[in-house]
């Protein structure tokens, strides 16, 4: 059984083959964490969207909803999403982030994973719109749940991280070129996860 990945909780840089990853496990603190989490989960306009994979369409297996300070949308999966205006929460957590990532992201995914069977199967945030090498700002509010990492190429590099409620993970350097990450389905009881991901269409 593959151990969970113990990275450094304060944002330290930790170096993989053709990957860079920070976690800030602390990010928000766990009163401002349950108070986004109940406040996204009321007031976002949630949907789930049909997607097809290796021919077979089916209901996905999670809710979602888009944002951004632009209107592009934001294709993925045969999935095209047209996004809501920022809201002052979002953009308030995104300032929160710059403070920590240089990057200037204008466009938020959040994805709404009601139990342990809802999930999100092996892919990389590479999308075109997206350009080369893009960092990934992911945010965790309500459930922990476990996130999973596997390069490309070399198939016994895998990565276990627990993500805790209010944590950030920075996905940054060539991640998204050689390593593909998932939200696996579990058997386990498991409450509700909020989990907005960041990033810039240019």
């Amino acid at each position: 059984m593959l151990k969970p990945l113990i990275l450094p909780s304060d944002g330290t840089p930790t170096d993989f083959p053709g990957a860079r990853l920070r976690y800030f496990d602390s990010f928000f603190t766990e009163k401002e964490a349950e108070a986004h989490f109940n406040q996204l989960l009321k007031e976002t306009p949630w949907q789930q969207d049909p997607i097809t994979v290796f021919g077979k369409t089916y209901a996905q297996p999670r809710l979602t909803a888009l944002y951004a300070n632009n209107s592009l949308p934001y294709s993925y999966s045969g999935i095209t999403m047209h996004p809501h205006q920022m809201t002052p929460l979002l953009s308030q957590i995104q300032e929160r982030i710059h403070q920590v990532c240089d990057t200037q992201f204008t466009t938020v995914l959040l994805n709404h994973y009601r139990d342990g069977k809802d999930s999100n199967g092996w892919h990389a945030d590479n999308e075109k719109e997206l350009g080369k090498n893009p960092v990934i700002a992911s945010v965790s509010f309500g459930a922990e749940r476990f996130f999973h990492l596997k390069h490309r190429e070399q198939k016994e590099l895998r990565l276990k991280i627990l993500l805790k409620k209010g944590s950030l993970l920075l996905m940054e350097g060539e991640t998204q070129t050689h390593w593909l990450h998932q939200i696996a389905k579990t058997a386990r009881p498991l409450g509700s996860r909020i989990n907005l991901t960041f990033r810039k269409i240019i």
